[in-house]
Order: C-alpha cells, then sequence, then structure tokens
C-alpha cells in the first residue's frame, strides 16, 4: 500500500518545532513524518506525538519516497535543496523569502487565496508572517468594500529572528537588573527595554526588506496590484506574537460596525474589541494560538472612507508552521499530493 510521509526541513529549529507540534495537534494524516536538519543536528531529538524523531542530515537524496517537505532551514538551504525534493516527486512548502516573488511559485495563505495552490510546479511558498495576518483581516473587508490604500506599522517578536534573538532579549534583561551594560550581538541596537524600527536590511528608498516583503506579498496574495501599501517595521521587546496597526482607505462607504459583522465570520479572524471593557488584542493573549486578532476597529474620518484597526497573530504559529500545515491540508483536500 501507498502511504504519505511528510519531511520536516529544519526540524531543529523553532518553527520547525512548531510544525511538527502543528501536525500533531491537527491530527494531520501522516503514516510517516520525518525531520531533517543540518550535519550539526544529525542525531539529536526532537518531540513527536508523546516520542522523538531522531533528526537526520538533510542532503540531495533525503527526499526519495516523500510525498510532502515543509521547509523552513533558511532561503539559501531552500534553495539548494528544494529543486531535489521537487524532482524526487515531493511537493514543497516552503516558510523562507526564497520563491515567494517567483512567478512560478504560488504564496498561499488558505483563507486568502486557497486556488492558488492549484497551479504550482512543485513549489509553493508561505508568505512572511507579517504579512499572512494582515492579509488575512484584509480579504474580507476587500471583497466588500475593495481597499484602495494600506498604512501599516508593525511590532515584531523577537522570536521572529530565532532562538538567537529571544535568548539575547532575556539576557539582556537579565544583564541591566543586576546592573550589568547589555551585550549587544543579534541586532544593531540594545532591543530589552527598546523599540528598532529596522527588521532586515536597508534597501531602495530606505525601506527595509521586511517593508518591501509586506508590500509586495499583500499585491501577490490578494491578486489585486492596484492594492497601495506602505510599511514600516519594528522590533519590539515581546517575545512572542506581532502586532500591527493597519489604516485602510476603501473606495466604498465602509463603517466600523459593518467591518466588525464581517470580520467576525471570517475564517481564521477573531473579533476581539470592546474598547469600554479595555478589550483588545495583544501579542500575551495571541501566543500558542491559530487565529489572527482584530481589535480597535474605528471609523478613520481623515478620508472619505477609512478604518483603523489592530491586528495581533502568533507569528510562529500562523504566521510560520500553521499556515504551512494549513496548506498542506488544502493539497489534501484537493488531491494534490501524489500518494
Amino acid at each position: 500500500m501507498s502511504k504519505l510521509v511528510v519531511a520536516v526541513a529544519g526540524a531543529t529549529g523553532a518553527v520547525g518545532r512548531e510544525m511538527l507540534k502543528t501536525l500533531e495537534d491537527r491530527n494531520f494524516p501522516a503514516d510517516e513524518v520525518i525531520a531533517l536538519a543540518s550535519s550539526r543536528s544529525a542525531g539529536t531529538t526532537v518531540p513527536f506525538k508523546g516520542g522523538e524523531l531522531t533528526v537526520r542530515e538533510m542532503t540531495e537524496d533525503s527526499f526519495k519516497g516523500v510525498n510532502l517537505a515543509l521547509f523552513s532551514a533558511g532561503g539559501s538551504t531552500s534553495k539548494k535543496f528544494a529543486p531535489y525534493a521537487v524532482k524526487s516527486g515531493c511537493v514543497v512548502v516552503d516558510n523562507s523569502s526564497a520563491w515567494r516573488m517567483d512567478p512560478k511559485c504560488p504564496l498561499v495563505v488558505p483563507e486568502v487565496n486557497p486556488d492558488d495552490v492549484d497551479w504550482h510546479n512543485g513549489i509553493i511558498a508561505n508568505p512572511n508572517c507579517s504579512t499572512i495576518q494582515m492579509v488575512v483581516a484584509l480579504k474580507p473587508l476587500h471583497d466588500a468594500f475593495t481597499i484602495k490604500r494600506v498604512v501599516v506599522s508593525t511590532y515584531q517578536a523577537v522570536s521572529g529572528t530565532g532562538q538567537k534573538a529571544i535568548t539575547e532579549l532575556e539576557t539582556q534583561v537579565r544583564q541591566m537588573f543586576n546592573g550589568i551594560d547589555p551585550e549587544v550581538k543579534v541586532y544593531p541596537h540594545q532591543i530589552a527595554f527598546n523599540c528598532l524600527p529596522q527588521i532586515d536590511v536597508f534597501s531602495e528608498g530606505d525601506y527595509t526588506f521586511e517593508e518591501i516583503k509586506m508590500i509586495k506579498e499583500t499585491a501577490k496574495i490578494m491578486g489585486d496590484e492596484s492594492i497601495k501599501v506602505t510599511a514600516t517595521t519594528v522590533r519590539v521587546p515581546v517575545f512572542y506574537g506581532h502586532s500591527e496597526s493597519v489604516n485602510l482607505e476603501f473606495e466604498k462607504p465602509v463603517t466600523a460596525k459593518a467591518a466588525r459583522a464581517i470580520l467576525a465570520q471570517a475564517p481564521g479572524v477573531q473579533v476581539y474589541d470592546n474598547p469600554a471593557e479595555k478589550m483588545y488584542p495583544m501579542p500575551i493573549m495571541a501566543a500558542g494560538e491559530d487565529e489572527v486578532f482584530v481589535g480597535r476597529i474605528r471609523q478613520d474620518d481623515t478620508v472619505e472612507s477609512g478604518l483603523n484597526m489592530w491586528i495581533v497573530a502568533d507569528n510562529i504559529r500562523k504566521g510560520a508552521a500553521l499556515n504551512a500545515v494549513q496548506i498542506a491540508e488544502l493539497l489534501m483536500k484537493k488531491g494534490k499530493l501524489k500518494v
């Protein structure tokens, strides 16, 4: 009998571990799950379904007999190994930025553009974490009122950078409480008790790559180049959970009440919005959760048809691992996995 074999590439990293946990949490029907990583991690173990998986070194031959590979091992690794996986007959869902803007690769958020998986050629790209949570909230509003312009400012957790950044924030806080000058290694400046208005390196027009990703990815996922997006991305001293302040301008008249009602019915969205009771989304409530939380929905009276809102999600969960597994579930549902 044929069986469904799933590989997680980069299984020892924060997102790779969360991918394994998400496969388990959602009872993904894999007959076998393989953990892959670099030679440094080969032979170590990662938890899965009450037991452990022994990590194998990822090589060009690792994907023989594998039906689906979830990659979270960095762009250069994906560029090197994803083509070998495809050649082996495997479908790749890649979490790096390597394939996102490749016109031959769909960039998919299942709540937004599920049908784009239909035209994949072996590789499907998982969008940037900050883009994912934003478009999940934007899509139902765009369908109803047609978005003209998006102004987004992000407040992004250090886990988006990886385990070294999580450790650096924790270490700096401890150092400062003990009167020691904080060591700065991961970020260009101290992150403890600070905000850094730079995520990734600066590029054209002094926008960072993170900001450019949000601008370009939004248009591709939404399938509408006419939506104007401008972004400012900021790293904040939070461990898990990205927050976003989003200002929207629409073609059609919109009210906060109507937007709230539409978002309350939207897939993957949880409206948490009652200012009178001090109810609004925060990173600490989104950590470990699947939903994209939306609150502070209110009219922007400076334009003819505008709204402000606050969007929060777990960047490791929905912003990476969950979205990838949801793509895998979509492939299964559509019969797009060769088993």
